[in-house]
């Protein structure tokens, strides 16, 4: 037998119980207020509520009925107005990828105010003012996302420092990102800017108090964050070259103040080293610049910090000439090397020595200025001829560098 069935039976059972007790006993029910009353049995009178509660239900449906049809049938209604501030929002933000910018700032500024997110159209529609170069507006804009979504202050200040940074108004940007550190010290996004910022105003000191941080936390590359590394340290260590040439006498190098505490693996990087090196040359600290270029080239040979090794003069020049002899057994022909020797070798007033060095060195490699170093001993030598003919061959080598013009004929 199927459910129906037994459905239909049971309702009939109940109908027939129901009409018996009506029969058997049918009650009474009397209310009276001032002077009216009504009378009746308990079974219509229970008949009479259920009536009116099935009324009230039926009356809520329909009014829910109405007043779902009503948001969407009338254009004016909360619903179709958020619906077509979606839909222009869309189009806006579409008009944004494709880089219509007046489009999309028009249409995103429309509906902004009508959608459920209005932040994200705020903010596309700020970096679309921007775009335009229309700064009063895109500023304006921050602002209505800030008063529309308090909550949302770090997304917002991320915003405006990155278009404050890329029109140029670095100062204003390092006022946004101090702020915004200041109330989130831990957001990364914010400490990378604030390293960039650092950068482009060329506030050596104060990035450099960032390198930590950034490293600790990985917001670089490796080689992006030695790369910015070397350009922090080069920068700090030519500063301290310029303050130190205006030092007094006995106070404390400036140079060497900031190579001090540099971790140990950069102080082994010959480019810092070189760097170094070069400041205390410019100081007149060539004993100190001798010693650092000297242990460091018993570590690791390079030719740039070779080359510099020939500049300066150490305590003891025979010395650091027969250190860079050394080096000769592992680099027979390296013309750099040779250029050094032969200057080291002028140093200690060894001509002969000297000269041997240099023609080595300008036969291993045509250098202009292996070539001048040759002119000029040669003519303190007193041998002209060979003077005369390698300025000529230092003359065909700058030669090569100039561009192909009309000669006059030599009468």
């Amino acid at each position: 037998m199927s459910k129906s069935y037994l459905a239909i039976l049971a309702v009939l059972l109940v109908a027939a119980l129901l009409g018996m007790a009506v029969a058997e006993d049918p009650g009474y029910i009397l209310i009276a207020w001032r002077n009216m009353s009504i009378e009746t049995s308990i079974w219509v009178g229970v008949g009479f509520l259920l009536a009116l509660w099935l009324l009230l239900l039926l009356l809520r449906a329909v009014i829910r009925v109405l007043n779902v049809s009503g948001r969407r049938i009338n254009p004016w209604s909360r619903h179709n107005r958020e619906r077509r501030a979606n839909q222009v929002a869309t189009r806006g933000l579409l008009e944004f990828a494709e880089g219509h910018w007046s489009n999309a700032l028009r249409l995103l500024k429309r509906s902004a105010p009508h959608t459920e997110q209005p932040l994200i159209n705020y903010l596309a529609a700020a970096r679309a003012a921007h775009e335009l170069e229309d700064y009063v507006e895109c500023d304006s804009l921050l602002r209505e996302a800030y008063e529309t979504t308090p909550k949302a202050d770090v997304a917002i200040a991320v915003t405006q420092a990155q278009l404050q940074i890329a029109r140029g108004q670095l100062e204003q940007a390092l006022a946004t990102l101090t702020r915004l550190r200041k109330d989130h010290p831990k957001h990364l996004y914010a400490l990378k800017l604030m390293g960039q910022l650092y950068a482009r105003l060329e506030d050596w000191t104060r990035l450099e108090q960032l390198l930590p941080e950034l490293r600790r936390h990985k917001l670089l590359k490796p080689a992006e964050q030695q790369a910015l590394e070397h350009q922090v340290y080069i920068a700090l260590l030519t500063q301290a070259g310029q303050r130190g040439q205006h030092q007094e006498p006995g106070q404390t190098n400036a140079v060497t103040a900031v190579w001090e505490p540099l971790p140990k693996t950069l102080k082994q990087d010959p480019a810092l080293i070189e760097v170094y090196c070069l400041q205390l040359r410019a100081l007149g600290q060539t004993e100190l610049a001798e010693e650092t270029l000297r242990q460091a080239l018993r570590q690791n040979f390079n030719e740039r910090l070779v080359h510099l090794y020939g500049l300066v003069q150490g305590k003891d020049p025979a010395r650091q000439l027969t250190t860079a002899e050394h080096w000769l057994a592992e680099h027979p022909h390296n013309a750099t090397l040779l250029l050094a020797l032969g200057r080291l070798a002028l140093r200690n007033s060894l001509w002969g020595k000297a000269r041997e060095y240099l023609e080595a060195s300008y036969g291993s490699k045509r250098d202009i200025q292996t070539c001048a170093e040759l002119v000029r001993l040669l003519e303190h030598l007193g041998d002209q001829a060979a003077s005369q003919a390698m300025l000529h061959q230092g003359f065909e080598l700058m030669a090569n560098d100039l561009p192909e013009l009309p000669m006059p004929t030599p009468r």
